[in-house]
């Protein structure tokens, strides 16, 4: 294992994942002490059966003579979820079906969880300027600070202008913190499900739905239901024939809403897995993803979110120059330079977009099952809320 540079993790990218390994470790006493029990933070309490009835997003109707609707992905420059923030940005930028910007509260870097750093394009009161009448969809994706009183404030603005919101996985907990959930039915990821019940009770939290739409409120499931969902919008503006044509083009077969949240739940072999990977740091690899002009934002955000998720890895993007690169979506990302500096890296993943990005992903996690155990991948799996292939 080759030595990390100073430069190789900041301190608070330590610090977050020391919060998620004592938080596992509390997980794992609590499981052993209560063995054969219900776990409430961890077992999913399935209400009584109902039938299956299939969610519709409103076709989206244009506002304020706009050629293009107007979408706001909005994130906190400290610490929002990658995947949940570049893939729906990706889908929509490049179905050119809609005016896409990337937004921050501040300007600069945007810090991704749990891994790599964007450049914002607009911050929010730059927003505010350039559309006083307000976006027509918002993209509220999982933040490391849900009660950020500056995206609250911001997304009850959005709201009373009439924007349609849309909460990606943690993404709820910042929608019903802003109260735009009470009196509607909603849904998140299936590990704060239960949380987000007891919190919030004028909501109605659903189950076994990729995503829940009512009204101009609409929420996911984990992290890779961010993937369905952008296609389902592309539907809403445009029909569902270019929805096919992007489908194609990501990989994705079907972007409906069933789904069994049942599936996911931490087992003792992720709790124990999750220690050991944290332990073992003297294993820790260095992963270099190789990136370049025109790069597939959506896969790089995939692959990298999966690889920091092992509790094994260091992850980073890396070009050349070590200039900052803008994507196929045109989306900036920070990269790290690699020449000269190969031997910081024991593992550098080239051309990661040569597949659409769903194929991507399970490439991706199967060669997580190969370079680490098939435990890692599916402890890595069940926290992007993923069915393995």
């Amino acid at each position: 294992m080759k030595q990390n540079d100073s430069n190789i993790r900041s301190v608070k990218e330590f610090n977050s994942r020391k919060f998620i390994f004592f938080l596992v470790i509390f997980q794992l006493v609590e499981s052993l002490f209560f063995f054969g029990c219900a776990n409430p933070l961890e077992k999913i309490d399935e209400p009584i059966s109902r039938s299956f009835v299939d969610e519709k997003i409103r076709p989206f109707r244009a506002r304020f003579d706009r050629q293009l609707p107007v979408v706001a992905v909005i994130g906190d420059n400290e610490y929002t979820e990658l995947s949940d923030f570049v893939v729906p940005y990706g889908v929509l930028a490049r179905s050119k079906v809609a005016e896409v910007y990337a937004l921050g509260t501040k300007s600069g870097r945007m810090r991704m969880f749990p891994t790599l750093e964007i450049e914002i394009q607009k911050t929010l009161s730059d927003f505010d300027r350039s559309f006083p009448e307000g976006a027509d969809f918002v993209i509220v994706p999982a933040v490391h600070n849900s009660e950020n009183p500056d995206l609250i404030r911001w997304i009850q603005l959005q709201t009373s202008k009439g924007a349609t919101v849309v909460g990606i996985c943690d993404g709820a907990w910042l929608l019903a913190n802003a109260g735009i959930l009470k009196g509607k039915r909603a849904t998140g990821h299936w590990y704060s499900l239960n949380n987000l019940e007891k919190k919030f009770t004028e909501t109605e939290w659903i189950r076994n739905r990729h995503y829940v739409a009512d009204g101009n409120i609409i929420t996911t499931t984990g992290v890779t239901a961010s993937i369905p969902i952008s296609i389902a919008l592309v539907e809403s503006i445009a029909g569902k024939k270019r929805a096919r044509q992007i489908a194609k083009e990501f990989g994705v077969i079907d972007w409906g809403t069933a789904h069994n949240t049942s599936n996911f739940e931490f087992e003792s072999r992720h709790y124990w897995t999750a220690i050991k990977n944290f332990l073992s740091f003297w294993s820790y690899e260095n992963i270099g993803i190789k990136t370049a002009p025109g790069i597939d934002e959506t896969t790089l955000a995939l692959v990298a979110d999966s690889y920091a998720r092992t509790f094994k890895t260091n992850v980073f993007a890396i070009s050349d120059s070590g200039q900052k690169i803008q994507t196929r979506g045109r989306l900036t990302f920070f990269t790290k330079k690699i020449k000269g500096e190969e031997k910081t890296f024991d593992r550098i993943l080239e051309n990661v977009d040569i597949f659409p990005a769903v194929i991507a992903l399970d490439k991706t996690l199967s060669r997580i099952s190969s370079f680490y155990g098939t435990a890692t991948s599916s402890f890595v799996a069940i926290q992007i809320e993923y069915l393995l292939r």
